[in-house]
C-alpha cells in the first residue's frame, strides 16, 4: 500500500489532472480533424470519389461504434448497413435508461477512441517498447500533469522515429502505414444523408457531445462519482493504474493527431498535381515510389548510417522538387469563361444590360 499525503492535492488535483490532459489532447484532436475536413472541401468537386471514400470510412466507423455500444449493453443487433451516405443500426432489443445512453455514447465518442485504439495496439507490435508510465511519488496536480506529458511525448518520439526511419521493403510497415492512413482519412465522416445532407463538423460533434450530456445529469454524477471511487482506490493500492488509465487514452489522441497529419500530406500532393497538365500529374506519384527505391538500391552499394531515413528524405525533397518544377512549367490551363454576365461596357462607356 502505498503512502499517501493527507493533502488536498493529492485527494483532488492529482484526480483531475489527466482528465484535463486527455481532453486538451482530445480537443487538438478535434481540431486537425477540421482542418482536413476544409482540406477535403477544397476540391471535392475535382475529386468527388475520393471524398465520398473518406465519407464512406468516417460512416464505418461511427456504424461500427454504435453496433459495439449495443453489443456492450446487450441489447444485440438486428440489422447493420453501412453506405456512402449513411450508416444504420438496429438493435434486437430495445432498451432504455442507462442502457440507451451508453449505447449513444459509442456512438459520439467511440470513433474517437476506438478506432485509434486499435491502430494503437497494432503499434505496440510495430512501434517498439516504448511505453512508459510515470510513477507517482508527491500525489500533485502538477506532478500528474506533467508524468502524463512525458509519457505522451515519449509516446509521439517513438512514434516519429519509427516514421522516420521507417522500411518500405517491409510489408509489415506498409501494411501499418497503409492502415494509419485508411484511419485518418476517415476518423469522422464530412455528411450524413443522401438528399438532405447534414454537415459533420467541429461544432457539430461538439453540439450533439453537450446534448447528450446535458440530457442526464445524473448518469454524469454517477461517473464522477465511480471515477473517484477507482481514483481512491488505486490511490492507496497501485497510484500508478488510475493515471495508466488516462494516458492510453492519451496515446489514443496522439495516434489519431498522428495519422491525420500524414492525410494531409496526401491531400496536399492531390491538391498539387490538380495544378500540373494532365498528362504530367501522374509524375509525382511516381517519382515519390521510384525515388525511394532508387535511393534504397544506392545505399545498398553505399553504405551509411540512418539509410533507410535519408532514403525517406530523399523521396520527400525529390517529389517535392519535381513537383514544383512541373507546376511552374506545365501549369494547367486554369482560364475559365463566365457563362453569365450581369452586364457589359460599349466603346462609349455606357453600359448595358446583357439579356437572359
Amino acid at each position: 500500500m502505498a503512502t499517501v499525503p493527507l493533502t488536498i492535492d493529492a485527494f483532488v488535483g492529482a484526480a483531475l489532472s489527466p482528465i484535463v490532459g486527455v481532453g486538451t489532447f482530445w480537443f487538438l484532436q478535434l481540431l486537425f480533424i477540421e482542418i482536413q475536413k476544409r482540406m477535403l472541401s477544397k476540391f471535392r468537386r475535382r475529386h468527388e470519389a475520393f471524398c465520398r471514400f473518406t465519407n464512406f470510412v468516417g460512416i464505418l466507423f461511427q456504424t461500427i461504434c454504435h453496433g459495439l455500444g449495443y453489443t456492450v449493453t446487450r441489447s444485440g443487433i438486428a440489422s447493420f448497413q453501412v453506405t456512402v451516405n449513411y450508416g444504420k443500426v438496429e438493435p434486437k432489443k430495445d432498451k432504455t435508461g442507462v442502457f440507451e445512453w451508453i449505447s449513444q455514447s459509442f456512438l459520439l465518442f467511440g470513433p474517437f477512441f476506438i478506432p485509434a485504439g486499435l491502430v494503437l495496439l497494432a503499434g505496440y507490435f510495430v512501434i517498439g517498447s516504448r511505453f512508459i508510465f510515470p510513477i507517482p511519488i508527491e500525489f500533485t496536480f502538477m506532478e500528474s500533469l506533467t508524468g502524463f506529458g512525458m509519457s505522451l511525448s515519449s509516446f509521439a518520439n517513438a512514434f516519429g522515429l519509427f516514421l522516420v526511419n521507417i522500411d518500405l521493403f517491409n510489408p509489415i510497415h506498409i501494411g501499418f502505414l497503409v492502415v494509419l492512413l485508411f484511419f485518418g482519412l476517415g476518423i469522422r465522416p464530412s455528411y450524413i444523408g443522401e438528399e438532405k445532407k447534414e454537415k459533420i463538423d467541429m461544432i457539430h460533434d461538439l453540439t450533439r457531445i453537450k446534448d447528450h450530456l446535458v440530457q442526464k445529469p445524473l448518469y454524469i454524477l454517477a461517473i464522477v462519482v465511480i471515477l473517484y471511487v477507482f481514483y481512491l482506490l488505486s490511490l492507496f493500492l497501485n497510484p500508478l493504474v488510475y493515471l495508466a488509465v488516462f494516458i492510453v487514452f492519451g496515446w489514443m489522441s496522439i495516434t489519431a493527431i498522428i495519422a491525420i497529419l500524414l492525410t494531409y500530406l496526401v491531400i496536399l500532393l492531390i491538391r498539387a498535381s490538380d495544378e500540373i497538365q494532365p498528362w504530367w500529374k501522374v509524375i509525382p506519384f511516381i517519382m515519390l515510389i521510384g525515388s525511394y527505391v532508387l535511393a534504397r538500391v544506392f545505399f545498398l552499394f553505399y553504405h551509411v548510417d540512418n539509410a533507410q531515413t535519408l532514403s525517406i528524405l530523399c523521396m520527400i525533397g525529390a517529389t517535392a522538387v519535381i513537383t514544383l518544377l512541373l507546376i511552374k512549367y506545365k501549369r494547367t490551363n486554369r482560364f475559365k469563361t463566365t457563362t453569365k454576365m450581369k452586364h457589359v461596357r460599349v466603346a462609349d462607356g455606357t453600359k448595358r444590360t446583357s439579356k437572359k
